[in-house]
């Protein structure tokens, strides 16, 4: 019996974990009872629905569903069902999986049809994919994020296939289906049916004979594989290298992977140590190399490195409130003109090294402040070179 089919939600109402995007007042459910949807990307964990929305968009604003995986798709298959719509009344629904991989070429094809609005396009990725997006298609797209399915959530559609199949089982038994399916409600029901082939009273014994290990977590409690990993940064971020070393261990342990691990580690380098310790970024990095070439038992000596490294390092989070301080003034609509003197092949343009390496000139047209250092590690010395500028200008 396949679970993930026979519930699949068939209605926003229906729908179980998302609802901020299926709840009567959510903006994505106002516009498909409207018919006013456009094209929209949705990006989430694995499991958490993003298909199935997509089917209940079809089906709310009564579209024929094409469904298609963008690491398979053909251009011709596109162009095929663009001209069997191209003089139709209604237009149909394009619903891409795995958006973020789709070529260059192919984003073109899909441009026109969604200038014109004579095929709505819903993509689905697991990864943000408006930053492997054309700007083009990004100008005329949404995006909406789903998120992992929580324990509450999980517990009513375990309910409610233990019903619709007939099925007893244990206590135990499905707190362990919950709780090791890391949010993942199509994983949790595939555990499920495996079971059900086996015996009609699930017991904790037959799940852990077919799952012997939470996925993604390293434990079967709720949530471990996300407050290990906060637990971990938050420990380094507060210089405890012991309990960094600890909650890096039982990451480790729990099979978590290495890759994963150095990825964290190296943004935390950018965000909490930043310029305070510029070779943190270096170093995480080479650690992040190291551990994809290498792999474990040995990785987990150059993630230890990693970790003690990052501890110990002066911590600054300047350039993380820089950034997201100036992305807001953009979003807020604060476009500058360019100022002429910094702009392509400008003649009033002052080359700094003609000057001693500074040379007063403008390169905003109207004063903006983003970065604040602090005093910490090597931004100390890049506050001493910046006040020694500032005292060159007053003199």
């Amino acid at each position: 019996m396949d679970f993930t089919h026979l519930l699949r939600p068939g209605s926003f109402d229906d729908l179980i974990g998302q609802e901020h995007l299926s709840a009567k007042e959510a903006p994505l459910r106002v516009l498909c009872e409207k018919f006013a949807l456009g094209h929209s990307f949705f990006y989430g964990p694995a499991g958490c629905g993003k298909t199935s929305i997509a089917r209940i968009i079809a089906k709310t604003m009564d579209l024929p569903f094409y469904e298609f995986n963008a690491t398979s798709l053909k251009i011709e298959q596109l162009r095929k069902i663009f001209d069997q719509y191209k003089n139709a009344l209604q237009r149909p629904l394009l619903f891409i999986d795995e958006v973020h991989r789709l070529a260059k070429n192919q984003q073109e094809v899909l441009l026109p049809v969604m200038e014109n609005n004579s095929v709505l396009v819903i993509g689905a990725s697991t990864e943000n994919p408006f930053f492997s997006l054309t700007s083009a298609i990004r100008s005329r797209s949404m995006l909406f994020e789903l998120k992992y399915i929580n324990n509450e959530a999980l517990s009513t559609l375990l309910e409610k296939a233990l019903i619709h199949a007939d099925l007893k089982c244990d206590a135990d038994a499905k707190e362990y289906l919950i709780a090791s399916s890391g949010g993942d409600a199509r994983a949790m029901l595939k555990l499920l049916e495996f079971a059900s082939n086996i015996d009609t009273n699930i017991t904790l014994d037959i799940l852990k004979s077919l799952r012997p290990n939470a996925l993604s977590t390293g434990s079967s409690e709720a949530g471990v594989h996300y407050d290990l990993t906060s637990a971990m940064i938050k420990s380094i971020r507060g210089s405890d290298m012991d309990a960094g070393i600890y909650y890096l261990a039982r990451l480790i342990d729990g099979g978590e992977s290495a890759d994963f691990i150095a990825r964290r580690l190296v943004i935390l380098a950018s965000e909490d140590i930043g310029n305070a310790n510029p070779q943190a970024l270096t170093l995480t990095t080479s650690a992040l190399t190291s551990v994809s070439k290498i792999g474990y038992p040995e990785a987990r000596i150059i993630l230890a490195q990693a970790v003690i490294y990052l501890c110990a390092s002066p911590k600054s989070n300047s350039a993380y409130l820089a950034i997201n301080s100036a992305l807001k003034a953009v979003n807020d609509g604060v476009m500058l003109e360019i100022p002429k003197n910094i702009t392509q092949r400008n003649e009033n343009y002052l080359y700094p090294h003609d000057f001693g390496g500074y040379v007063k000139q403008d390169y905003l047209s109207k004063p903006m402040k983003f970065v604040k250092l602090n005093n910490n590690g090597y931004e100390k010395k890049m506050n001493e070179w910046l006040t020694k500028i500032n005292d060159f200008i007053k003199d």
